[in-house]
């Protein structure tokens, strides 16, 4: 597809973590807007980035935190540093991780299993016991870990993967709901651009259950910083929902912080709190209200 003007957007494609058969594609699954239209699988976080901001991509879904490892640094660092990037929506997703291998393969065969290794951390307890003697191999997703099992010259047996992959490949289950933790939930955005006269995209309205999400970058080291910060919105009796702090990179002892509130902008509330923020801190970024999931 070719690349268009920063105003101009193609509004078929949704660009999102690939490849086919990942938790980001179950995510983009719940976006009713994107149902008919063209799903664009990309390899990293950045580069779903680049497309919303290029133009050739209409929106882009991203993970952004899991129950179980918390924030997704390469999210989190992506978002400081793109500028006119705006939240849309966000969805949770059921991580559920299954065994699977190609048709005829038992579990007795399986001597050395793939996935990505967050996965793999998750369910190396069930692989210990029911396989105890298996070998690792590291993939970039758990999708392609999968996918790659139909390789001529596949290294692995089996797989991790999300219970939808069979319905991608010709694979069969060979063990369900094989993680550690039996609730675990991913979370995603959906990004955009910024919503402007120039462009048709659409700030999220005030549904009444919403969230908002903010970067505050410390604007020096002092005793209370952060509690100043905070007091915004707890003197105006807003919720926080997340509280994640990430180095701003450029020397040691610097900080941003990534808040999510309960709320929305158009509350006079969430309005006086980021209004109080930007008299503390330089460096606010609003990236945007929508509905909570």
């Amino acid at each position: 597809m070719a690349s268009q003007a920063n105003n101009s957007f193609d509004s078929h494609t949704y660009a999102y973590l690939g490849p086919i058969g990942t938790f980001t594609e179950m995510a983009l699954a719940q976006v009713p807007e994107a149902k008919g239209e063209e799903w664009l699988p990309v390899a990293h976080v950045q580069e779903a980035i680049d497309h919303v901001i290029s133009g050739r991509a209409f929106r882009a879904i991203i993970p952004v935190e899991n129950s179980t490892d918390g924030g997704v640094t390469a999210t989190l660092d992506a978002l400081a540093a793109t500028d006119n990037i705006h939240i849309y929506g966000e969805y949770l997703v059921p991580v559920t991780f299954n065994l699977v291998a190609k048709p005829g393969v038992g579990l007795a065969e399986i001597k050395t299993v793939s996935t990505h290794p967050v996965a793999y951390a998750q369910t190396r307890k069930w692989l210990f016991e029911k396989l105890p003697h298996h070998t690792y191999v590291p993939a970039s997703s758990t999708a392609a870990a999968a996918a790659a099992l139909l390789d001529e010259n596949a290294v692995a047996d089996a797989a991790i993967a999300a219970p939808s992959i069979t319905g991608h490949y010709q694979l069969e289950t060979l063990a369900e709901d094989i993680g550690v933790h039996k609730h675990a939930e991913t979370r995603f955005l959906q990004i955009g651009l910024e919503a402007t006269e120039d462009n048709e995209h659409a700030a999220p309205p005030r549904t009444g259950h919403d969230k908002t999400s903010v970067i505050v970058e410390l604007p020096d080291d002092h005793p209370g910083a952060l509690l100043e910060i905070l007091q915004q919105f707890a003197s105006r009796g807003i919720n926080l929902t997340r509280i994640e702090s990430r180095p701003v990179g450029d020397r040691l002892g610097r900080y941003r912080f990534n808040l999510d509130a309960e709320g929305h902008i158009d509350d006079p509330e969430m309005a006086a709190a980021l209004a109080g923020l930007s008299q503390l801190s330089a460096n606010v970024v609003f990236l945007g209200s929508y509905p909570k999931a």
